[in-house]
């Protein structure tokens, strides 16, 4: 699998790779550690909000798999490979499930095209998340995905990165209507706080990268209008559907007390009718 245009600039930070640093991985440049430290050092345990993340993405895709008869995945905005990505999750599961991972990113596609080399039911998609319509009908996608059954759409943590004039809403109105019913949405997304701690982190990234929007419980859940939003709702990440699954996010579970930070990314699951 080849990659046709990409360049990696390594002299501007990247979502995809402050986020790779934060968790751990190594796929990252100085400017992009710049920007992580940041969140290491002025605001000590917000790394937290990264991996009960990930930990409720593994989650769901796990709870996707083995709940439905859903095999197929479109995973938006997909960042870095890292460990238990979506397509090894469903896979442990249900080998023929197929997932196509989009990223605008390069040093994505450059990346994950090299891990993905020998699956043949995974794809990587150089494309905007903001152009749902470019997404739905690029060539990669449409070999791999069958929109006449039903799909799970993963977006996770890339949804506060679209400013309020991009139409966040809009993008999930896209593929609702664009996917049959039984499809399923996994959406996690940073929340309002109301605190210090929101409006430092907030602060930074949109410093950084010219976007960023906390979003409070009742804008998050109006993003999925027109879906049934499950049980347990919009709720903080670690308390959707905790388990005592091994797994390397684990941050502990549901049964203590859950950090600021912890309350400040939330997640859920909806189901298209």
């Amino acid at each position: 699998m080849t990659v046709e245009g990409s360049s990696i600039d390594s002299t501007r930070p990247s979502i995809a790779r402050v986020y790779d640093y934060l968790l751990g991985g190594k796929d990252n440049y100085a400017v992009d550690r710049k920007v992580g430290d940041v969140f290491f050092r002025d605001l000590p345990g917000s790394v937290a909000i990264a991996f009960a993340n990930r930990a409720a993405l593994t989650r769901a895709v796990a709870q996707i798999v083995t709940t439905t008869g859903i095999r197929q995945f479109i995973d938006l905005g997909s960042g870095l490979p890292t460990a238990d990505n979506v397509h090894q999750v469903a896979q442990r599961h249900a080998p023929e499930s197929r997932i196509v991972y989009v990223d605008n990113d390069p040093q994505v596609l450059v990346h994950g095209c090299a891990l993905l080399e020998q699956n043949d039911r995974t794809r990587v998609v150089r494309a905007d998340v903001r152009d749902p319509e470019g997404v739905r009908t690029h060539p990669d996608t449409l070999e791999l995905i069958d929109f006449d059954r039903p799909v799970a759409v993963v977006l996770s943590a890339i949804l506060h990165h679209v400013n309020d004039e991009e139409d966040p809403a809009g993008i999930v109105r896209h593929w609702r209507d664009h996917v049959p019913s039984g499809s399923h949405f996994f959406v996690s997304h940073f929340r309002s706080g109301d605190n210090p701690e929101t409006a430092e982190a907030e602060r930074v990234l949109q410093q950084t990268f010219g976007r960023g929007r906390w979003r409070t419980d009742e804008e998050i859940a109006s993003l999925l209008d027109g879906l049934e939003i499950l049980d347990p709702g919009i709720v903080p990440a670690p308390l959707w559907r905790p388990d005592t699954a091994p797994n390397p996010w684990n941050a502990g579970g549901a049964e203590r007390e859950l950090s600021v930070w912890e309350r400040l990314i939330v997640a859920g699951l909806a189901r298209k009718t």
